[in-house]
Formats: C-alpha cells, sequence, structure tokens
C-alpha cells in the first residue's frame, strides 16, 4: 500500500503497508474521519514520524493515544499545539527535565522541537473520535505501533527508549536490551501510582548519547 510518509519510514514499515492487518486499519479509519470528529487532523497522522527520520532517530517516547479536545493533538505523543494550555503530564515532566537539568523548558507544549532533533514521539493509537478517550483502541493501530517499534529495535542502535506508565512498559519485550537503553518509570500523569519524579531519564539518555557519539537532546 502507497502510504504517504516520510521516505525513510516507508521503506522500513512496507511490510507492515502491506499486509492486511493495516489495510483493514485504513478503511476503519476513512470511514471514522468521513462519519465524526477525530483527531489529530489527518495530515498529521503521521508526524511523529516525519519530523523524524529513521536515520535521525536517537530517542523514543511511547504514549497510549491522541488528546481528544479541541486543537490538542498535533500527532506527537504527549504533545500538544502552540498556544493551546500545557495539560498536567506535560507540565511534570517539564518540572522533572527542571529539575534532573537545571534548565526551563520553553512554555509552548509543542514537542516539534524535541522531534526535530531526533525524539521520535509515538503514541501506540495514532488517531481518536473527539471527546472520547481509547475509542481507536484495538482497531489495529497497537499491532501497527509495535511493528514500528520493533524495526527501531533491529534497524538502529544506541537508541534510549523512554517507557512511562505500565501501558508503554509492556512494550519493553519488543526492544532489544543489548542494543539499547531502556528506562522506565511511572506514567507523568498525576493520577498515575509510582514515582515519576526523581527518575532523571532526560540527564540519563543525554550521558547515553554522548558515550554512544551522538549530540544530546536539548530538552528545553
Amino acid at each position: 500500500m502507497d502510504v504517504r510518509i516520510e521516505e525513510s519510514w516507508k521503506k522500513a514499515l512496507q511490510p507492515l503497508f502491506d499486509s492486511s492487518e493495516f489495510l483493514a486499519l485504513t478503511d476503519f479509519v476513512r470511514n471514522a474521519y468521513a462519519t465524526s470528529v477525530v483527531y489529530p487532523p489527518a495530515r498529521q497522522i503521521f508526524a511523529a514520524f516525519d519530523l523524524c527520520p529513521l536515520q535521525t532517530l536517537k530517542v523514543v517516547v511511547v504514549g497510549q493515544d491522541p488528546y481528544h479536545g479541541f486543537g490538542q493533538a498535533n500527532g506527537l505523543s504527549f504533545s500538544v499545539n502552540d498556544g493551546v494550555r500545557i495539560p498536567p503530564s506535560l507540565q511534570n515532566i517539564f518540572k522533572e527535565i527542571a529539575s534532573d537539568l537545571h534548565v526551563q523548558p520553553y512554555c509552548s507544549g509543542n514537542l516539534e522541537r524535541w522531534a526535530r532533533q531526533g525524539v521520535f514521539l509515538m503514541n501506540a493509537t495514532l488517531t481518536v473520535q473527539a471527546n472520547t478517550p481509547g475509542s481507536h483502541q484495538q482497531k489495529g493501530w497497537e499491532q501497527f505501533t509495535d511493528g514500528v517499534i520493533t524495526t527501531i529495535s533491529k534497524e538502529c542502535s544506541g537508541v534510549v527508549f523512554l517507557l512511562w506508565g505500565n501501558y508503554a512498559r509492556n512494550k519493553a519485550n519488543l526492544i532489544d536490551s543489548t542494543k539499547h537503553l531502556v528506562l522506565q518509570a511511572a506514567h507523568p500523569s498525576p493520577l498515575a501510582r509510582g514515582a515519576f519524579f526523581g527518575c532523571r531519564h532526560f540527564s540519563q539518555t543525554n550521558t547515553y548519547l554522548l558515550q554512544h557519539g551522538k549530540t544530546p537532546i536539548d530538552w528545553r
């Protein structure tokens, strides 16, 4: 199947795009956009891929599904559009960055600035019906994004995977930990149980990248 996506991803993921499961998912997504309000805008479904080509990828952050409120989702996990109020989970991420790295993140919740540095911000489910969280789960997206994680694990080396919360941590078995660094913590949501604050994932990430000859991420 011909999918409009950044070329390096298109080549690497072609077997997934050609699968009967993805064809069924495509039918579902097209119908959803035609009959209801769905986020993110269709042109941004693959924004995480388009902004972070496979060959530039250094860090993977796994989210669950897009924000379901008007004007929020922009195709990047945890990210919102410029001018949108920063959601609580992202506020906590920014607090941990400030504590860990002693820098103050920018006031915008649009994380394109991270994606362009090699941070792959992918939700496990790439679309959602407006005001209905989890509405596009178990429709085929999870099989596709699991395949993406497996592809990254096989095709790349020295990648840092940030798995926050039980949903993301369940993806750890898809990653070859002999080739990559896998860091796990509680979800940054204020409602989550367990410790996110103090995980120091951002300094650990940059230390690992430097050790592997890569430019660290400016997490501001």
